[in-house]
């Protein structure tokens, strides 16, 4: 992210298409940060969405619902 958020939204969508971490709320966590980073907020949200269902922690999960809350 040092150049770009958009940069780095690349990256994550390369480890996507790769199939990488699957399962792992930290690539939907991540990508959902970059969204924001970009003003794209209702893309942004469906991924903290996402990465809150797949959270196992409930302190972590209940950051990630702050943040969607967040961007209502």
């Amino acid at each position: 992210m040092a150049s770009h958020p958009a940069s780095a939204l690349a990256i994550v969508d390369e480890l996507i298409a790769a199939d990488r971490l699957p399962g792992s709320h930290l690539v939907p966590t991540v990508r959902g940060e970059l969204l924001v980073r970009l003003g794209r907020r209702p893309e942004a949200r469906a991924e903290l969405e996402q990465a809150a269902r797949l959270c196992a922690n409930q302190r972590e999960r209940s950051v990630l619902l702050r943040k969607v809350a967040a961007l209502e």
